[in-house]
């Protein structure tokens, strides 16, 4: 009775169920007057049973999101009774679970952002700190040999720094959905001839022996992005092979996908960090000092992007195999 207008309804019915009583009384006698009393009474006590029923359960929703929006642990209810209310009650249990969820996501999207943001800074204060003490050293060196040392080493950590910031924007927008990867037709001939193009000379250098087996296959996929995907694979490769080493490249058809296969006789990867090769900034125990642990993670978003998979086998002291998937359907 707490509800002013559920009261006030209360009060009227009982006016109504006197005033009839009274009128039947005077008009049908004292019988009339007692039934006209007794189908008031019945009918206002149905009314205020099922009525404050009702004001109960909303009272109840009402509950239920003032625990929501002061942020507190909310149990998971679900209505089994039909009817309006009942309809209105799932469906704003339905979104405050939904709320939570997102909101739990937002929080992990957080500490995963701040963490991304030590390790940038990490990244970048290693060769910072070195051009700092480079800078120091030139302004007190008078021998143009050890100047001249002092400025290449300047410019590798640059170029360094460069390619970690130009990479991370890459990634950045892939994540933030704001780079369209265009899909068109390109063989894998072409393709694969770009890739290894940029590095024939270290081949040579180091006495890499390359190998292929491509056909004329036909891909649909984004060509620009999935060269710059590909490159960092075989950069991967590269990085992990002795003098002497073998690159292998072959490529595979089937009526579900196109594979690309590249294959090393590097190092390998350690059993335990093949799982965890594509996350970033992640660098696995055989990772040269010089690695920052994203080009995988940025050759793997570009080829999940175009719903495609990278699977890796590979085994310590004999070489790595990265096979690239792009699948012809959507799974």
């Amino acid at each position: 009775m707490n509800n002013k207008e559920f009261r006030n309804m209360i009060l009227i019915g009982a006016a109504v169920t006197i005033l009839l009583a009274l009128g039947g009384f005077v008009l049908s006698g004292k019988m009339a007057g007692i039934l006209c009393l007794i189908t008031g009474i019945v009918i206002l006590a149905a009314f205020y049973f099922y009525t404050n029923k009702r004001y109960k359960k909303i009272e109840g929703i009402n509950d239920y999101l003032v625990k929501v929006l002061a942020g507190n642990n909310t149990p998971d209810i679900l209505e089994q009774e039909e009817g309006e209310l009942s309809i209105l009650a799932n469906n704003i249990y339905k979104a405050a679970s939904t709320l939570k969820y997102q909101n739990e996501l937002l929080s992990d999207d957080k500490k995963q952002l701040a963490s991304a943001i030590a390790d940038i800074s990490h990244q970048l204060k290693t060769p910072l700190t070195s051009m700092m003490v480079m800078n120091d050293l030139l302004t007190n060196e008078d021998d143009p040999d050890k100047r001249l040392e002092f400025l290449r080493t300047q410019s590798a950590q640059l170029s360094r720094m460069n390619w970690l910031i130009q990479t991370l924007l890459k990634l950045s927008k892939l994540d933030a959905g704001t780079t369209e990867l265009k899909r068109e037709e390109v063989t894998c001939k072409d393709l694969l001839e770009e890739v290894i193009k940029p590095f024939e000379i270290q081949f040579e250098l180091r006495n890499i022996t390359y190998t292929n087996d491509i056909s004329d296959i036909k891909l649909n996929c984004d060509k620009n992005w999935t060269v710059e995907a590909l490159q960092n694979i075989v950069k991967n490769c590269i990085e992990h092979m002795d003098e002497g080493g073998e690159l292998k490249v072959d490529t595979l058809d089937t009526a579900i996908f196109t594979q690309i296969t590249i294959s090393d006789t590097g190092c390998g990867i350690a059993k335990e960090d093949i799982p965890h090769i594509f996350e970033r900034f992640y660098k696995g125990k055989n990772a040269g000092k010089d690695s920052v642990g994203i080009g995988l993670a940025l050759s793997n978003a570009i080829i999940t992007g175009q719903h495609g998979e990278i699977l890796v086998e590979s085994i310590e002291g004999v070489g790595t195999s990265f096979f690239i998937k792009f699948y012809k359907t959507i799974i």
